[in-house]
């Protein structure tokens, strides 16, 4: 699916170690010749095609802006993309963010998941390098660190939606089962939707913390069963919750209805549409193709990279243009620079129409968006900023 190239690059960086890349942000503000950006995110194992994704955003955004002859001063800077693997893992998160601020770079996009977003963000703050992530941990923010930025709205509001959008397109359901796979992400979102379950008087029969890797579920799907559960909620991956959908039919109990959230929402997870009698989502990360500009976005990417896009390509795409704006109204490749102009703007965000952040760095205009399967699609059913 997706070439070798950029992978061995990633993995190479992983080797360079205390390369002389901080050189580029020698003398108080001189700008470089090349301006480097980091993108980290899983680029291996199964979240790989959505950490592609991401990446391949901010090399379209960023081949557009090189092509533009982006400058800073006057100058031309050419930006060059730096793409790392975490293996959506806490300890090599934090490998790859100190080696990432190794070679010099003025900003990270990334991680993808939040354990280690919350892992490499010390890292990034110690040099005042901006983090912008689509990571959706409330604790991200309350870490802190004025360098931090959220692309999206986070788990408090999907949180909300997931009960809210629960209690009334299952409002006849009492018997619910909710599993999580015992990450930050998604064990905090799973209990907040529980607990609002619970709140309003349905019954959690079934509530279950796997691991973030594991694909046997035979023993969820039977209690899922023994329970005679009406809804799972899910904070899986698509390709737990795939094989949780499989387990279900091989055990004959598919007439439930099962809400993820945007972990599921992905193209894989369509093959699972038609598995069980409901399949809905909930999501910060609305298509592409709900925007007016989303069009030309896609057309563009997929002219590019010959596939379609995974995950949320173009809020990685949105965020490189704004950090880009950003650098040009700082007139200054010095991180911190970089970071207090990120606080004030409101960027232009070609696809999403705009992004601006709280003193927190949460987005402004962040919404929660839910979901169902349809004709091989995700269909928007609801959208809101409040719930």
């Amino acid at each position: 699916m997706h070439s070798d190239l950029p992978r061995r690059r990633a993995l190479g960086l992983l080797a360079f170690g205390a390369l002389g890349g901080t050189s580029l942000l020698q003398g108080c503000n001189a700008v470089p010749a090349t301006l480097r950006i980091g993108v980290a995110g899983p680029l291996t194992g199964d979240q790989a095609p959505s950490g592609y994704d991401l990446l391949n955003g901010v090399n379209l955004a960023a081949a557009e802006l090189n092509q533009q002859g982006f400058r800073i001063q006057g100058q031309t800077v050419a930006i060059e993309v730096l793409p790392v693997d975490d293996r959506a893992d806490i300890e090599t998160g934090k490998l790859v963010a100190q080696q990432l601020v190794d070679a010099g770079v003025v900003a990270v996009i990334g991680h993808l998941n939040s354990g280690v977003s919350m892992a490499a963000a010390p890292i990034y703050a110690d040099q005042h390098i901006a983090q912008l992530t689509l990571s959706t941990n409330p604790k991200f923010t309350a870490l802190g660190f004025d360098n931090a930025f959220r692309l999206v709205a986070n788990d408090s509001l999907q949180a909300k939606a997931m009960g809210s959008f629960s209690l009334s397109q299952f409002a006849q359901a009492s018997r619910y089962a909710v599993a999580d796979d015992n990450t930050p992400y998604g064990k905090d979102l799973a209990d907040s939707t529980a607990a609002q379950l619970v709140a309003a008087k349905k019954s959690v029969l079934v509530r279950q913390s796997l691991d973030d890797k594991t694909t046997k579920m035979d023993e969820l799907a039977q209690a899922i069963k023994d329970a005679q559960v009406e809804v799972v909620i899910s904070t899986l991956s698509d390709f737990q919750t795939l094989a949780l959908l499989e387990a279900l039919k091989k055990i004959d109990y598919t007439h439930l209805n099962l809400l993820g959230s945007d972990t599921i929402k992905s193209t894989l997870m369509l093959t699972g549409a038609g598995l069980v009698d409901g399949l809905y989502a909930t999501s910060p990360i609305l298509d592409a193709f709900e925007f007016p500009a989303g069009a030309a976005f896609l057309e563009k990417y997929r002219a590019r990279f010959k596939v379609e896009p995974a995950y949320a390509g173009h809020y990685t795409y949105d965020a490189m243009h704004v950090l880009a704006a950003a650098i040009k109204r700082a007139e200054s490749a010095q991180p911190q620079k970089i970071v207090e102009a990120l606080h004030v703007i409101d960027g232009y965000a070609p696809v999403t129409g705009s992004m601006k952040w709280t003193a927190q760095g949460e987005l402004r205009y962040g919404v929660i968006a839910s979901y169902n399967t349809r004709d091989n699609a995700w269909e928007s059913l609801v959208r809101s900023d409040n719930w």
